[in-house]
Formats: C-alpha cells, sequence, structure tokens
C-alpha cells in the first residue's frame, strides 16, 4: 500500500463553509483553581458505566480511582481534586440517561494520591494499553472512546497510518489550538510513543490552514531530525472547511482512503486520535498522575470574559462562569460543545467531563433559531452531506416510521455533522430528525 505523503490534501465532498469565530485562539489557557464542590459522573466515555469504588464519608486524593468497571470497553474515573465525598447521587446526562455521580468537596489542597508515580519504560503494546487504562484515557476530542481499545488493535502489522486530529474545524473552539501552542513537545513526544509501540510508518499532524501558529510550532517539531530520521511524521494543512475533523474525512483527505460502513479506521489501516489525547500519553509516562484536569474553551455572546480554562473535571460550568467574570447577559443558549454539533444544556450546573472541549453562551439574538418552512427541494443537503447520504429521505422515512426505508438509507451511517440543517433554506430540523429516525431502528419503531 501507497505510504507516501501527498503534496496537498485528497477531495472531499460537501461540507459547510462556517465562520470560525476563533475569538480565544490567541489567548493562553488559564487554570482554574479547584472550586468547592465537583460532580464525577461515573459515565465519561463511549461503553459500560462505571461503579463507584467510593462511599459518602471517604477522603479521596487527586488521581485516586472512584469509579470503575470490568468491562473491556470502559475506562476508570479519577477523582480531580482531594476532599471528601459528599454524596453518591444520580445526574440526567445530555442524552436523558440517568447516572451515578461521585460528589467531592474539597479540601483545597489537591494532594495527589501517595502511590502514584510514573510508569516503568513502556516497550510493548501491552505495557501501552495499561498505561492508558490506568490514565483513564479517553478521546479527548469529544467522542470519549476508551484510548485503550483503539490502540489495542488485534493485528498491528495492518496499521500504517497514525493520523493525529488538530482540524477543530467547530466555529469557537480553540482547546485543540491552544494544545499546540502550549504543549507542542508532549504531542510529539506522545506520537513517537505510539508510532514506536504500533510500529507505524507514517504520521500526518493534520491541522487546517486557519491555525498558521501551530502549523508553525508543531512543523518545527516535527522536523527533529533526531526524534525522526526517516522523515515519517509530517504536518499537513488542510482547507479550513467543516467537518474535516471528522474521523472518516480526515482518513480522506490524509489517505485517499474510505473507511466502509460499520467499519473502523483500523480496517484501512490507521488509527486516528485527538491531539490532546495523544500529549496525554506522553505526560502520563513522565509523572504517572491520570487524567484529572481538562482544557475548555469558554466563549459565546453572553459570557463576559471569553478564555481558554483548564479546569478539574468535575467542575460545574456555573463555577467556570463565575471565574471568567460571570454573564454579560441573560443566556438564551448553553451549549456544550460546538454549535454544529455540541448539545444544548437546560442549566449551568452541569459538570465537565472528560471529553468536553467547549462551553457556548448565546444571548437571544444569537440563540434564536429560523423558522422552519415548507421543503422546496433545492437538494442543498445532499450536497452538503460529506457521505453522500440523503437527509430530506431520512426526515420523511423518520417522520412515517418506514424502518425499511430508514434501512435502505443506511441512516446510521450518518455522523450528524449537521451540514444538511446548515444549508437548508427553509430552516427543516434535519439532524433531530435523523436523530429521533436512529432511535426507531434501535426501538423497533415503538414510542
Amino acid at each position: 500500500m501507497d505510504l507516501s505523503f501527498p503534496r496537498r490534501p485528497f477531495h472531499s465532498k460537501g461540507g459547510a463553509n462556517v465562520p470560525h469565530r476563533k475569538n480565544t485562539a490567541h489567548m493562553e489557557s488559564v487554570f482554574m483553581p479547584p472550586p468547592d464542590k465537583i460532580i464525577l459522573p461515573m459515565q465519561q466515555h463511549i461503553g459500560a458505566i462505571c461503579t463507584p469504588t467510593v462511599k459518602k464519608g471517604d477522603y479521596v486524593y487527586a488521581g485516586q480511582v472512584i469509579g470503575n468497571s470490568e468491562a473491556y470497553v470502559s475506562a476508570p474515573i479519577h477523582a480531580s481534586v482531594s476532599g471528601t465525598v459528599a454524596d453518591i447521587t444520580q445526574i440526567t446526562m445530555t442524552g436523558g440517561q440517568k447516572i451515578d455521580a461521585v460528589v467531592i468537596e474539597s479540601d483545597g489542597k489537591m494532594e495527589f494520591e501517595p502511590s502514584i508515580q510514573p510508569p516503568a519504560e513502556i516497550k510493548t503494546k501491552k505495557e501501552l494499553d495499561e498505561a492508558t487504562w490506568n490514565a483513564g484515557l479517553v478521546g479527548l476530542g469529544g467522542a470519549g472512546f476508551p484510548s485503550h481499545v483503539k490502540l489495542n488493535v488485534k493485528d498491528e502489522s495492518k496499521i500504517d497510518t497514525l493520523i493525529i486530529n488538530v482540524a477543530e474545524c467547530e466555529p469557537y473552539v480553540t482547546a485543540d489550538h491552544r494544545e499546540a501552542l502550549e504543549n507542542g513537545e508532549n504531542v510529539l513526544l506522545g506520537i513517537y510513543k505510539v508510532k514506536e509501540i504500533l510500529g507505524v510508518k507514517r504520521v500526518f499532524i493534520a491541522v487546517e490552514e486557519n491555525k498558521p501558529d501551530a502549523i508553525v510550532k508543531l512543523t518545527e517539531i516535527a522536523d527533529n531530525p533526531e526524534l525522526d530520521p526517516n522523515d515519517e511524521v509530517r504536518v499537513i494543512k488542510l482547507k479550513s472547511r467543516y467537518p474535516q475533523g471528522a474521523e472518516k474525512i480526515l482518513i480522506k483527505v490524509c489517505t485517499n482512503r474510505v473507511v466502509p460502513e460499520g467499519g473502523l479506521p483500523s480496517d484501512v489501516g490507521c488509527i486516528v486520535m485527538n491531539i490532546a489525547s495523544v500529549a496525554f500519553i506522553s505526560t502520563f509516562i513522565k509523572n504517572g498522575k491520570p487524567l484529572t484536569l481538562k482544557r475548555v474553551s469558554i466563549d459565546g455572546s453572553a459570557i463576559k470574559n471569553p478564555q481558554n480554562v483548564i479546569v478539574p473535571i468535575g467542575t460545574k460550568i456555573s463555577d467556570i462562569v463565575e471565574f471568567c467574570g460571570g454573564y454579560k447577559t441573560e443566556p438564551k443558549k448553553i451549549m456544550l460543545g460546538g454549535p454544529m454539533m455540541g448539545t444544548a444544556l437546560t442549566t449551568d450546573d452541569f459538570p465537565i467531563i472528560k471529553q468536553n472541549n467547549a462551553v457556548l453562551f448565546f444571548d437571544e439574538k444569537d440563540a434564536n433559531l429560523m423558522k422552519t418552512t415548507a421543503c422546496i427541494r433545492c437538494a442543498r443537503c445532499y450536497m452538503a452531506c460529506p457521505l453522500s447520504l440523503r437527509p430530506r429521505d431520512f426526515e420523511m422515512a423518520s417522520d412515517s416510521k418506514d424502518l425499511e426505508k430508514l434501512k435502505d438509507l443506511h441512516i446510521m451511517n450518518c455522523m450528524e455533522c449537521g451540514c444538511c440543517s446548515y444549508a437548508c433554506p427553509a430552516g427543516r430540523k434535519l439532524v433531530h430528525a435523523i436523530r429521533v429516525g436512529k432511535n426507531h431502528l434501535r426501538t423497533g419503531g415503538a414510542k
């Protein structure tokens, strides 16, 4: 298989020219002091829900495991502050499911578990798997897939390409941009460790062209001949077009390979990792401290002081708002994540979890949605779909609960990027209809 580096990215279909609005791109990240209380839901990853391993009244150290699961597709959850377990309660997640959560009252000391130490030298795939499990590492770009599962490929000889996702194509979000600028050395050391253990022969660091400073920074480090004597790690500059950061799209533009429907990147010889995830591997190897902090972009028309903030995982959004100077005006919409694929929240009492990378606050003007009118059959949704799917047909089949039609249209292949809704001049709520349609298939059309 061809392992050369293309002179320019390969073509991808569809997408949307969304406004960038990267207002915090040039703001250095700031650390937020530990809040008085944190809330740690027992599911902060794709896969099995964890069970609390502590009880009310227990004293816990930062970095101590407070939630775990015996399931393979899962990841342990660690206390992000030191203090006392105030409660084991339930919290409603953004998908509507109720999950156990550990509430910890901080003592303000941020004392780490005394037994924490750097892992022994990691030389094998098994040792890398154990390290990422012990770190509680998941995909930090939004998906939350446990990293030990992603890296534990059955046959690493079939994996020839590693793609580091620095596209960050959503408007407003700049957390990964700051990761590249502020933690570039760990990014590259993490890349080289994964490359060494999995025997990968080609690494793309995929950055959108609207981040020229990050491109310069990462290129300077990637071009180090001592670390990369065979020049197998390179930065590739992508067009600034949403959704370049989607896994399947990244693989297409970097390698011209197409992930089959229902398939995984490993099926076409690729592994895709978020920049913060691969950087954290290097950090964990150095100090042995598990994942307890998260950088989030705080922005939008309703927040007083937009910035990138590094917070203890489990920090309530309301505490971050107070740290950022409060609201400039009453927020009419709060988004967890970017405006294209993020989730609207009904309260700012929700905690930050591992895979959150932004919280956006919009005033009444920016939160106002286009009025929905009848479809005019312009086909803009079809043209915008990066996967050549048929969003309007999804909507009609979903409304009629036509399960056979939904299957024939391959609705489960939709990644819900929102390009169809963005392109629709009639303001059709196409992504919502697609999510409803997927649920019809899962439940057999039951109410």
